[in-house]
């Protein structure tokens, strides 16, 4: 009898790709930026908030036509999801990929509560000037504290 072989999946108790936890972040952080629950998402392109849920995690892959479909309800590109990658640590071939370590993960600001609570607010201000004059008062106290620290 011929017998059909399968690639190797991954087992119950193997950790997430760290591709798909990452695309599941970018998933999350856009959908704080826009204010949507889970529930409302997964509405929006037939799911369950539970599977939003899974796929935010990286605990479910994503695939093409989901990404699309999330690209599309999301209104970004679909590279939006890969942005911030670090090419270096990602090699081509799925066996290669490491963990990430857990400092690296907290380092990162778009994981933060604080900055997704920041960008949204900043959204709601309706003025585009004012938005526009706020950012340009961020980018100068980084500036002043940047030349306070090379003293």
């Amino acid at each position: 009898m011929h017998q059909q072989m399968r690639r190797p999946g991954r087992q119950k108790g193997d950790k997430p790709n760290p591709v798909d936890v990452h695309v599941g972040s970018r998933v999350r952080l856009r959908r704080n930026m826009l204010g949507l629950s889970q529930e409302k998402l997964g509405e929006a392109i037939g799911l369950t908030f539970q599977q939003v849920q899974k796929y935010e995690r990286g605990a479910n892959r994503v695939g093409a036509s989901r990404l699309h479909d999330l690209s599309r309800v999301l209104d970004v590109p679909v590279s939006f999801f890969f942005d911030d990658m670090d090419p270096v640590r990602a090699p081509a071939f799925p066996a290669g990929f490491a963990e990430p370590a857990a400092e690296a993960f907290d380092a990162d600001p778009l994981r933060r509560r604080e900055t997704v609570e920041l960008v949204s607010a900043y959204y709601r201000i309706d003025d585009p000037a004012l938005r526009r004059r706020l950012f340009e008062l961020a980018k100068a106290l980084v500036v002043g504290a940047e030349r306070r620290e090379a003293k």
